[in-house]
């Protein structure tokens, strides 16, 4: 997270907080200013060269309550960014389905606003562990604990998350909690892509918790670990929570088919079978549907291991809406 601080620091924050709490004696220079000197607090793995207003605002950098107050940014990010999607690549036929609620998007929304800050706040005590130095993570290959970590750290950090999520997950089935602390989170059997932080706030930050704890307990690079947290924000919300034809390339990669596939952005992705292995879009709709099925994450290894794995099927509503436009078509 120093990384990413940094990042957002010298693109966006460093002018907001100079804007907001302008430091009158401030030279607007940046020459004679260094990365290190910003953030005395860690080694800068990329140090980028400091805006003008780096030094700008009483409110320092190294601040302790400046940068948890930074990584609130996550509220804007969720928001931009679903509604991006929401544009893009997500199917609007599913609205017309039938289990689609009332007003769905407005109250996806208005649950994930008020989930993201207690999450960030619960979640800032890792991400200033990190900040501070306080984690394994490590800038430089050459730092890795042994020959081939570099490599093995990926894997290492997927089956670990991979596992964790699962327990986590299936505990948070269990009847003296599901009813008021995970099934918020059931009420959209047909999410959109404003249902990536549709959680009760403790469901939500639980389920990040093995992402946060896996660099507290194993070397990681912090390259990889941007990466991975890149890769896992893009898996929750693109695939997870909504039909995306990228899941049917992902899914059908380990299928014994040596045919074709033919998509397109109007593919139901989220309702056609998918791989055995990968735990898509499409075994994640038979948890949405059937509630104690699979709750993996990645794979559906720890399904399989214990006995909760649900094999995917096609959705009767989805697939007559491909009826439809494809007899309509034929008509004209």
């Amino acid at each position: 997270m120093d990384v990413f601080l940094d990042v957002l620091d010298t693109v966006v924050l460093d002018r907001c907080y100079a804007f907001l709490s302008p430091d009158p004696t401030a030279v607007y220079q940046n020459e004679t200013i260094t990365a290190i000197h910003l953030n005395r607090h860690v080694n800068v793995y990329y140090p980028l060269q400091p805006s003008k207003w780096a030094e700008a605002s009483l409110w320092k950098r190294d601040d302790l309550s400046r940068q948890a107050l930074s990584l609130l940014f996550a509220m804007i990010m969720y928001l931009l960014g679903s509604l991006v999607l929401y544009h893009t690549l997500f199917d609007k036929r599913l609205m017309r389905h039938p289990r689609f609620l009332a007003h769905q998007i407005k109250l996806e929304i208005n649950q994930g606003i008020s989930a993201i800050p207690v999450i960030t706040l619960l979640t800032i005590p890792f991400f200033l562990a990190e900040i501070r130095g306080w984690s394994k993570l490590y800038d430089f290959t050459s730092e890795s604990p042994f020959f081939g970590y570099t490599l093995l750290q990926y894997p290492l950090f997927i089956c670990f998350t991979d596992s964790a999520i699962y327990w986590i997950h299936r505990g948070l089935h269990h009847p003296l909690v599901y009813s008021w602390l995970h099934k918020p989170h059931h009420k959209w059997a047909v999410p959109t892509p404003f249902a990536s932080y549709a959680f009760h706030p403790l469901d939500g930050w639980s389920q990040s918790l093995p992402y946060h704890i896996f660099p507290m307990i194993f070397p990681l690079q912090k390259s990889a670990y941007l990466g991975l947290f890149v890769f896992v924000t893009i898996w929750t919300v693109l695939i997870r929570e909504f039909p995306c034809p990228v899941l049917l390339i992902l899914e059908n990669i380990t299928k014994k088919e040596n045919k074709c596939l033919h998509l397109t952005f109007a593919d139901d992705a989220e309702y056609l079978p998918g791989s055995i292995i990968i735990n898509g879009a499409s075994c994640h709709t038979m948890h949405h549907l059937y509630f104690n099925y699979n709750y993996g994450q990645f794979t559906t290894a720890w399904d399989r291991l214990g006995g909760t794995y649900r094999k995917p099927k096609g959705d009767a509503f989805m697939e007559g809406q491909e009826r439809d436009e494809k007899a309509a078509k034929k008509l004209n």
